[in-house]
């Protein structure tokens, strides 16, 4: 059984697109998707809502957010770090 800090917790990088609800951003999530029918790749992007306790992250930053236990109905993810942290 893995210890706490060998846990295997998925890790997302996006860029925050929303950030006015109080400790939640949104962050949109790009990823590469190929279709093998028609041979092409294409770009899916989601968005997820994320915890942000300190309200530290604007519109525009490059984040990265792990997995977490459901916080909410829709926050099943936490701001890890990013591009906000440098600024202060």
């Amino acid at each position: 059984m893995p210890s706490k800090e060998q846990s295997k917790k998925r890790k997302l990088s996006g860029l925050v697109v929303n950030n006015k609800m109080d400790k939640t951003v949104v962050v949109s999530v790009e990823r590469v998707k190929k279709l093998p029918k028609i041979k092409k790749i294409i770009k899916v992007t989601r968005k997820v809502k994320a915890h942000d306790e300190k309200n530290q992250y604007k519109a525009g930053d490059k984040v990265i957010l792990v997995e977490t236990r459901p916080l909410s109905k829709d926050k099943r993810w936490r701001v890890a770090y990013g591009s906000g942290d440098a600024k202060k």
